[in-house]
């Protein structure tokens, strides 16, 4: 089994489009009448499928930490790569800045946001609270059958970590693992800010992968471990803490790393 096509049932993209009018209330159109209004109201079904396809492929990607912080994304390159015209990727790109997982750059082209501490700190103090909290509701709403998949799932990942170093994939399995406890804690609230925060954080997640092995003597799923304990023990907090170190741990790693990068170039 590839890890791409592993546990899609938690794809985090797989996200109803929100009405454009959330205030305005529904009109259930009467049996046997024509609604007119509602047919005029539709939009083209091919093209809006193109565009929302596009955003959601580079969406999950970001998710997913498939792209690294500081890329370059092209208009032009996106959409050769997509088999698509511009105009769709144009617009993506556009709801992927105003998201701010990406920052448009002088020449017109659109880059993922380089790694800062600034950043950092800030984007793993918001994921610590916010997934905490979707952990602690999660702790009495998964299942036996749902815990058995987060085992496999890291069980999985420990394969793959010892048998190639393809970082994307770990994503993967990371993300999989995480979104598997998230949407099991029902929160309609809480699980757009987390996807929002992950879109933000995919890039450093990435690039932390490549620090995991050997750094500091765990191993890549050593806290993913520990929470599964928890989940089997129902202990929330514990659950949360374990949570909160397996977030901190990636962040930091990247703290130290850019530490060293700037005595490197230090004069």
């Amino acid at each position: 089994m590839t890890a791409g096509g592993l546990f899609r049932d938690v794809d985090p993209t797989a996200m109803a489009e929100p009405s454009s009018d959330p205030g305005a209330p529904s009109r259930r159109p009467q049996p046997g009448r024509r609604n007119t209004r509602a047919l005029s109201m539709l939009a083209p079904v091919e093209r809006h499928t193109v565009q929302q396809r596009v955003y959601l492929e580079l969406r999950r990607s970001l998710i997913e930490g498939q792209f690294e912080a500081g890329e370059v994304m092209r208009i032009q390159d996106v959409a050769s790569r997509l088999g698509t015209s511009t105009m769709p990727v144009r617009e993506a790109l556009g709801r992927l800045v105003s998201e701010q997982a990406l920052e448009p750059l002088p020449n017109r082209s659109i880059r993922v946001p380089l790694l800062t501490r600034e950043r950092l700190d800030d984007i793993a103090a918001a994921r610590r609270l916010i997934e905490g909290e979707a952990v602690r509701l999660a702790v009495r709403r998964l299942t036996a059958d749902d815990i058995a998949t987060l085992r496999r799932i890291t069980r999985g990942y420990d394969e793959l970590t010892a048998g190639e170093e393809d970082h994307g994939h770990r994503a993967i399995y990371n993300h999989a693992f995480h979104f598997g406890i998230y949407r099991a804690a029902g929160s309609k609230v809480l699980l757009p800010i987390i996807e929002s925060l992950w879109l933000q954080s995919g890039p450093f997640i990435r690039a932390s992968a490549s620090l995991y092995d050997g750094a500091d003597g765990l191993s890549a799923t050593h806290h993913h471990w520990r929470i599964i304990a928890a989940l089997e023990e129902r202990d929330g907090e514990a659950a949360v803490m374990a949570l909160g170190e397996d977030v901190e741990r990636a962040f930091e790693l990247l703290r130290d790393r850019l530490a060293r990068e700037e005595t490197e170039t230090t004069p």
